[in-house]
């Protein structure tokens, strides 16, 4: 079900303006074709992806250059016109949608890539480049994108970046704080940030980046990104394997991590219960069945001799040791090779086959009804406790608890089903799921940020110094406040 954000939520409209027919014709002038307007045609742009939350906009500008940009956040903050940025609106805490009637500026048409330097693997592009389409084009370059998510095919880089976003890639090659090298960014006064650096080193004062990252288009609007990119692995094998219980799958990451070392790219862990939505909503089945557990872990390096030896060595210890029942290994080459010899499961399995068991739950989950969805870092020994504390919390009065996620950086997806919102199970959830977060010193947000669902509850997470001092640079960077209003900071502030 669609529920207006307003409603649910009880945020009153800040006294912003209201765009009216002269706005309009001026906006036109600067992007002439490039505004949408009118109820029905800015409503796939209201809802979020999730269906969950939405907004009442009725105003798309779709800007093709960062001068564009400029001169539109220029008019709207002389005019006191409120601005929701908005990439691929893959997000799942409601922060790319307006809340009311604010004007999205869509990066859609920013999709140009700008150069690439073979010898030193630095890609520089507009914001509006789709994750996937740049990682093929890096591929046809021998190398990829230092990150990967489930949602490639439509996210955009100056969404991944505002957001921070972590996913998939995150244990091999690190978060967007330390892949980006620079931005482009425009402030809400329009004016133009140019920290387009393509240095790896710069040690000249502030980070200016830095506030960026992760600020979810409050402070100002990514146009373009300066990213540094790994040569593609030419070796990649993907195990697939079972495990009687959560304390074996922690077994088999030690083990894991102690004997792959370096070729280690990804260790992913998702419940039973993952498994059977995947397979009963999205037609998908499972090389291996019949444990509580599941792992997928990804080795990627340059010698596949080297690569293979040392996973068939890591495989047939891990079930020598009964850390794994059962599996199944896939390559890059699509072939199953000596190092599946230590599994009983022998079934042909191709790697992209195996992720998209994976990747696609979250997908399988909007198929059970209302979805409440959670992003949390957790010591790795404690991460399966919340869905264990979940479960007997809610009992019948919810239709799934089930846990997955990026276990190698301490980072589970909890979601909860129902057949459709209730406020009462809403209630049972939420404080309860930050508390009890909070007190394990976790994180309420791993990769998602706050948006407009978790705002609120940043406290769990962060000092009262440190939200006081976010707030003093919002003020600073926006202040009409008119950039993404009522996102990430809490609504008292």
């Amino acid at each position: 079900e669609v529920v207006r954000t307003c409603e649910r939520y009880a945020v009153r409209r800040r006294p912003f303006g209201r765009v009216g027919p002269s706005d309009v014709e001026f906006l036109e002038g600067v992007m002439p074709g490039r505004v949408v307007a009118g109820e029905e045609e800015v409503k796939a742009f209201n809802v979020d992806w999730l269906r969950s939350v939405r907004g009442c906009s009725q105003l798309v500008l779709k800007p093709q250059t960062t001068a564009e940009v400029s001169q539109v956040l220029r008019y709207c903050h002389e005019r006191n016109l409120a601005v929701t940025p908005q990439g691929g609106n893959t997000g799942l805490v409601g922060g790319s949608v307006p809340v009311f009637d604010e004007i999205i500026l869509s990066t859609a048409l920013m999709n140009h890539i700008i150069s690439f330097d073979k010898v030193s693997g630095i890609l520089v592009c507009q914001a509006g480049c789709v994750l996937e389409r740049l990682n093929e084009y890096l591929e046809e370059q021998g190398f990829i994108m230092p990150l990967d998510l489930g949602a490639k095919g439509s996210c955009h880089i100056g969404g991944n970046v505002a957001t921070n976003a972590g996913g998939l890639r995150l244990l091999r090659y690190g978060s967007l704080r330390g892949t980006v090298l620079g931005l482009e960014v425009v402030l809400a006064d329009g004016s133009v940030l140019d920290c387009l650096a393509s240095l790896r080193k710069d040690n000249t004062g502030y980070d200016l980046k830095q506030l960026f990252i992760g600020s979810e288009g409050t402070l100002g609007v990514i146009t373009a990104v300066s990213i540094l990119c790994p040569q593609k692995p030419r070796a990649v094998n993907v195990a697939f394997l079972g495990c009687r219980s959560f304390a074996k799958v922690l077994e088999t990451f030690t083990t894991c991590r102690a004997m792959l070392g370096e070729i280690l790219s990804a260790y992913e862990f998702m419940d039973e219960k993952c498994m059977e939505l995947v397979e009963r909503h999205l037609k998908l089945s499972s090389p291996v069945t019949g444990s509580p557990f599941y792992v997928l872990i990804e080795t990627s390096g340059s010698n596949s001799t080297h690569d293979e030896e040392k996973l068939t060595n890591f495989l047939e210890q891990a079930s020598a040791s009964g850390l794994v029942t059962d599996g199944t290994v896939a390559t890059d080459e699509k072939k199953i090779k000596a190092s599946q010899r230590c599994l009983s499961h022998k079934s042909l399995w191709h790697g992209f086959l195996l992720w998209g068991l994976r990747e696609r739950i979250t997908e399988a989950l909007t198929h059970e009804g209302y979805v409440y969805k959670y992003d949390i870092s957790l010591p790795v020994g404690k991460l399966y406790d919340l869905v264990t504390a979940m479960r007997a919390r809610l009992g019948q009065s919810a239709k799934n608890v089930v846990g997955y996620g990026h276990l190698g950086d301490g980072n589970l997806h909890l979601n909860i089903t129902a057949e459709s919102y209730s406020p009462s199970l809403l209630e049972a959830i939420e404080p309860f799921v930050y508390e009890w977060t909070a007190s394990c010193h976790g994180s309420i947000s791993a990769e998602h940020g706050l948006g407009f669902k978790k705002k609120q509850f940043i406290h769990y997470s962060k000092a009262s110094e440190a939200v006081a001092l976010m707030q003093r640079f919002k003020a600073m960077l926006d202040p009409k406040g008119i950039l993404n209003p009522y996102k990430t900071l809490p609504e008292s502030s």
